[in-house]
């Protein structure tokens, strides 16, 4: 059974910044493309951020020079640097791994809520 154990999400005034990280259980970390999502109310749950085994990222045009994925495989953690908040950044954001090219499937954590207001 794989756990993702997000922490870090909070209430943050627009312009500040927040740090998302993603605890993974299990020994092969290193081999699964993570990835961030966020779902705002009322709205589609929609892609964040990710990064590759190889390092790899992408970005949602609406995060983009603003937030930073990176991964550390010795702590099997995802991380999700969030700078010049804005209010639409508002949401829950979630943890995924992607076992699809496994034959797996995705797996998903929790959640975590974003605030963004002054």
């Amino acid at each position: 059974q794989v756990q993702l154990v997000e922490s870090g999400g909070g209430l943050v005034q627009p312009g500040g910044s927040l740090r998302l990280s993603c605890a993974a259980s299990g020994s092969i970390f290193s081999i699964y493309a993570m990835g961030w999502y966020r779902q705002a109310p009322g709205k589609q749950r929609e892609l964040v951020a990710a990064i590759t085994s190889g390092g790899t990222t992408n970005y949602a045009d609406s995060v983009k020079g603003r937030f930073t994925i990176s991964r550390d495989n010795a702590k099997n953690t995802v991380y999700l640097q969030m700078n010049s908040l804005k209010p639409e950044d508002t949401a829950v954001y979630y943890c995924n791994q992607d076992r699809t090219r496994y034959g797996s499937t995705h797996y998903w954590g929790q959640g975590t809520q974003v605030t963004v207001s002054s």
